[in-house]
């Protein structure tokens, strides 16, 4: 049933308030068939993650709120507790409905002592979600381990799409070029199989010796991960946040070794010969813009600069312009323009 003028506060991670012109709940695929569908929405909500909210949004905004989890192939029954499993276990196969929550499906998939998305645990957002940022964390992502992408296409109906059809990229799909063509309902995934553990970021080494973890099972590089983006990133229930809002920028080697010249300390990592990705947070902080605080309720975490948060109060247009501060000072001190990782939606 489409209800009107709902607000979405409770439905975003920025606690900002906002609301629907008209909202539906997606609980069930036959709703598919519905005249709501015959035409996309003005907004698909998962989690409410990786996005600011203005004041309003016209149309139709769908929640997505699709459940389940199937093992299509591969996985042992019952599965054995995780602190039995032996590595490496047979390639699974899960195919997970959109609407659920991201991090509970990464515990899931430990908790059976499965591994593959280790490295992405604790990010916050819905499962539909993630193929159209291609969600990544610590040197993986989750295009990596996707087999199939189940859409709803608007004005043709059910479709399946492979990874190539998808056009992944670093925080990229071809979701997002193609806004209000397909809504997505499943997401295949495979887990276990041939896979070794992405350890090569320092903030993870450091996290394992800490634990003094030598041989790190999934389990340990899940932990070590959840303790870092715990010291670093807000809780969203206790402080309004998208998680990184920005990108970080890729630049090209003459424009890194230029900035390397001046600021011997920079960050660094070569995405091939003639490309190399700068930390935003960095960039963001030796700007002097960390713990920074507006006049009103938006400001930069005091943990980590890439993070923007609501203290409490602040409208999506305040967190907007707040945004537009941080992309000006970085642009004036290192000449490198920031790109905003969240949508914006709503006016």
């Amino acid at each position: 049933m489409v209800r009107h003028n709902v607000s979405l506060v409770r439905f975003n991670t920025f606690n900002l308030p906002c609301i629907a012109e008209r909202y539906l709940a997606l609980t069930d695929l036959r709703q598919l068939n519905g005249p709501e569908f015959e035409q996309a929405p003005e907004l698909v909500l998962g989690g409410g993650s990786n996005m600011l909210l203005l004041d309003r949004v016209p149309g139709l905004t769908v929640h997505v709120a699709l459940g389940g989890i199937t093992v299509l192939n591969g996985a042992p029954s019952p599965p054995p507790p995780a602190s039995a499993a032996k590595y490496p276990l047979p390639a699974t196969t899960v195919r997970v409905a959109a609407g659920v929550d991201w991090n509970q499906f990464v515990r899931y998939t430990l908790d059976r002592g499965w591994y593959g998305f280790e490295n992405l645990i604790l990010i916050p957002g819905t499962v539909g979600a993630a193929p159209v940022q291609n969600i990544g964390a610590y040197g993986a992502e989750i295009a990596e381990r996707i087999e199939a992408v189940h859409v709803w296409e608007y004005g043709v109906g059910a479709r399946v799409l492979t990874p190539e059809e998808c056009a992944f990229g670093y925080r990229d799909s071809r979701f997002k070029h193609e806004p209000g063509r397909f809504l997505i309902i499943a997401v295949d995934l495979r887990l276990n199989g041939d896979h070794e553990l992405k350890t090569g970021y320092g903030a993870i080494q450091a996290e394992l010796a800490r634990l003094n973890v030598e041989t790190p099972s999934p389990n340990d590089v899940a932990l070590a991960v959840t303790n870092i983006r715990r010291s670093k990133l807000p809780d969203w229930f206790f402080l309004g946040n998208s998680g990184s809002f920005f990108k970080n920028p890729v630049v090209r080697k003459a424009e890194h070794d230029r900035l390397k010249a001046v600021y011997e300390d920079l960050p660094s990592y070569p995405i091939d010969d003639d490309h190399v990705k700068l930390p935003a947070g960095w960039l963001i902080d030796r700007a002097g813009l960390k713990g920074v605080r507006n006049d009103g309720a938006v400001g930069t975490y005091a943990k980590q600069a890439l993070v923007l948060v609501n203290h409490g109060g602040a409208s999506g247009q305040e967190v907007l312009a707040f945004s537009k501060l941080v992309q000006a000072e970085v642009l004036a001190k290192f000449g490198v323009a920031l790109e905003r990782e969240v949508r914006l939606i709503g006016t």
